[in-house]
């Protein structure tokens, strides 16, 4: 089988958390056998600038009379990397418009993105549902990442399906470091409320891997890190935080899980897909910086609460994010969309 993959988020860099997700799964398929031709900024088409720093729907929202631009540019990529292909795979409602012209079936993955605001996939899917139709129902499928985002694809009137993103789970992870670390891995920008993070927890042991327009408020920031760092980091911790309710999935909360790492996350969003209260991390009311602390020290100072719900945390994660089932039911949606004209 022949897909192109037509992204406008891409790790440049083995610092770049942007698309990594979008890489691992690419990576694992050509592992299957699949051919993959991979369509990114300024690696498959010219982005003028829009793609990264503040993300694809900030950029456009700054400097819109780009967007004819951005689009014939992806629409000349794809139309010519699709000619060889059985279809075409499109990451964020962005990109929908754009593989719907590709002359193959194309499936759209919908990731959500706290970064675009109002732009973000769920926001449109509920503030303006007939044209997150216009631009989906031509897909052969459609995937959501999340069980939150495929309601509010639903509530527009169509069908998806769910398939979460994939994480690795090693066989076997050291015991945490001593004295406790709580980890934080993400975006330093204010949708994932750095600023609660810091006040309820910037004294204790925190260490946070991460870049962003709020670095300066984390001094002791580790910056962007490789992906094989943050491994590491996760096999260091005792504790993992995740402040944002409005994750689209919560990558690095799944990755935490998978290493048998509790997680202490905010009530809401996907993150109440993937943490169970008391079962495997707590949840706490999001942005209310003092829950965020007291479930923090509760676990910092049970080292045997931390290792059952870590212990759990690793058999769910093992059952819905690992990689062979992701890419199994990835490829059988490949299989019937390549059969759609």
């Amino acid at each position: 089988m022949r897909v192109v993959v037509l992204t406008t988020s891409w790790p440049r860099t083995e610092s770049e958390f942007a698309g990594r997700f979008i890489a691992d799964a690419v990576e694992r398929l050509r592992e299957r056998g699949v051919e993959v031709e991979v369509l990114a900024p300024g690696s498959g088409y010219r982005d003028y600038g829009l793609a990264y720093g503040g993300g694809m729907a900030a950029n456009l929202r700054r400097r819109l009379w780009l967007a004819p631009l951005l689009f014939l540019s992806m629409w000349r990529s794809v139309r010519r990397a699709a000619r060889g292909a059985d279809l075409v795979h499109a990451h964020w409602l962005l990109t929908a418009g754009v593989a719907r012209f590709a002359g193959k079936p194309f499936v759209v993955t919908l990731h959500g993105s706290g970064s675009a605001g109002r732009f973000s996939d769920v926001e449109l899917a509920r503030r303006r549902p007939r044209l997150v139709c216009a631009l989906l129902r031509p897909a052969a499928a459609v995937i959501c990442v999340s069980e939150t985002i495929a309601a509010s694809v639903r509530a527009a009137g169509l069908e998806p399906v769910v398939i979460a993103n994939g994480v690795r789970a090693p066989d076997e992870v050291l015991s945490p470091v001593e004295p406790p670390e709580v980890l934080y891995v993400g975006r330093l920008s204010p949708e994932k409320n750095v600023d609660t993070l810091m006040e309820a927890v910037g004294d204790l042991n925190l260490v946070v891997a991460g870049d962003g327009p709020l670095r300066e408020r984390v001094p002791n920031a580790l910056g962007a890190v490789p992906h094989a760092e943050v491994e590491r980091l996760l096999e260091r911790a005792s504790v993992v935080v995740a402040p944002c309710e409005r994750e689209g999935f919560g990558l690095a909360a799944a990755e935490a899980l998978a290493f048998g790492r509790p997680v202490v996350a905010a009530a809401g969003g996907a993150l109440l897909e993937l943490v169970a209260d008391g079962e495997t991390g707590l949840l706490v009311p999001p942005r209310d910086a003092p829950a965020l602390r007291e479930a923090v020290q509760r676990l910092l100072a049970d080292p045997e609460l931390r290792e059952r719900l870590g212990r759990e945390a690793r058999t769910r994660a093992r059952e819905r994010f690992g990689w062979d089932a992701v890419i199994e039911r990835t490829l059988e949606v490949y299989r019937r969309a390549a059969t759609r004209r």
